[in-house]
């Protein structure tokens, strides 16, 4: 495996030494910029990989209304697929029973349109973010198993319906297994029982025939929760329902997962007859109170300094790991192109990265390809140069 230390520009050492690493970081910019020119390497992400699969990024509210222009900048760059991180999740387009909040998904969708942009739909049945209401009557109790096959029906109808034929992939469901690969105890399963998988893909497929309809989790790289993905996805495709696509989340850690259980996934879903997708991509360079990796945002902690590490900016050693990994990954993504649609990051810069906030709050987090200034770091050029190979 080729190392890329050598995006680490020699002149950002002896810049470490003398002022702070983020200080560092932004002097190479100039020196990879250069490199770049003379080396013939694409000059943006969507560029690097148009013969291989989409590479998008997930955007926020302040980012489709215009409001972060810098990153509108970048994201009109180097993008060619976007994802709604939070805007299109019940309780943001549907808090009340009676009361829709497109305006911000409006934007979002026009956004992409007018960029021509592959626009992907997050999410429409979640045991998160969704009201509580969704799932009780007016007394509190829950409601019956008709009652909220109803409501996600009719919800699945005005959200995905009113994108249709402008939103060109859903997360139909998210996050509907535990890491054992056994079906999550949700209040989706506990009222309507494991057929709500199969209704909440039925009327997806109703509301919008042409669109892909994803499966989408975290941790799909153990074996236990992909034998449970795969079990799930035969299941509906035995019932005759259609699943276009797997969605592997890729929140990961500098050393964990491995690129074998990542690339085994990718063929057990492969396997299935579908496309997978790797759809909210980070790389979490500081210590983790949980000792795992995942995505579960259940799982917070208070603050506490000592998984908040880099407050002043990140280390050059650190800096290397995490432009190696982004290469190691990208390679393995590259690998198996023929399988894999789309890959997103999770975020557009380090600044607006959930990881700053979970599983702690307040954390300094160094994730995306991107810093806060928004320059590219070393590990965006690592990511372009795979492409050349």
């Amino acid at each position: 495996m080729k190392l890329y230390k050598a995006f680490i520009a020699p002149s950002l050492l002896a810049a470490c030494l003398a002022t702070s690493c983020a200080d560092a970081n932004e002097a190479n910019t100039d020196v990879a910029t250069a490199e770049q020119t003379n080396t013939e390497v694409p000059a943006t992400l969507k560029e690097a990989y148009k013969d291989e699969f989409y590479v998008g990024a997930a955007l926020n509210g302040r980012q489709v209304s215009g409001r972060d222009p810098q990153a509108v900048t970048l994201i009109e760059k180097h993008f060619n697929t976007i994802s709604p991180e939070n805007l299109l999740k019940w309780e943001s387009v549907h808090p009340k029973p009676d009361t829709y909040n497109f305006e911000p998904a409006d934007n979002y969708v026009a956004l992409g349109e007018q960029n021509d942009m592959f626009v992907v739909g997050h999410t429409l049945v979640w045991h998160n973010q969704t009201p509580d209401w969704v799932f009780e009557d007016e007394q509190g109790n829950p409601v019956s198993k008709e009652v909220l096959l109803k409501r996600m029906e009719d919800h699945i109808n005005a959200v995905a319906g009113r994108y249709k034929g402008r939103i060109d992939s859903w997360d139909v469901v998210n996050e509907a297994l535990n890491d054992d690969g056994t079906l999550r105890k949700s209040k989706w399963h506990e009222i309507i029982g494991e057929e709500y998988l199969a209704k909440a893909f039925e009327f997806a497929r109703q509301a919008d025939p042409d669109m892909q309809l994803y499966y989408n989790d975290y941790n799909l790289w153990k074996p236990a929760k992909r034998d449970g993905a795969v079990r799930l996805v035969r299941s509906l495709q035995e019932k005759g329902i259609k699943v276009d696509g797997i969605g592997m989340q890729g929140h990961y850690g500098l050393e964990a997962p491995s690129l074998e259980d990542i690339e085994a996934s990718i063929k057990a879903f492969s396997d299935l007859g579908v496309k997978v997708s790797f759809t909210e991509v980070d790389i979490d360079v500081l210590p983790n109170p949980s000792g795992r990796a995942g995505a579960d945002i259940d799982a917070t902690f208070d603050f506490d300094e000592k998984y908040n590490v880099y407050t002043t900016g990140l280390p050059d050693s650190v800096q290397q790991q995490l432009t190696q990994r982004y290469a190691e990954l990208f390679e393995l993504f590259s690998k198996h192109s023929d399988k894999i649609d789309r890959v997103t990051f999770w975020g557009v810069t380090d600044n607006d990265s959930w990881l700053n906030n979970w599983p702690i709050r307040g954390r300094t987090s160094y994730p995306m390809l991107f810093d806060r200034q928004y320059q590219p770091k070393p590990a965006y050029n690592a990511v372009l140069e795979v492409a050349t190979k």
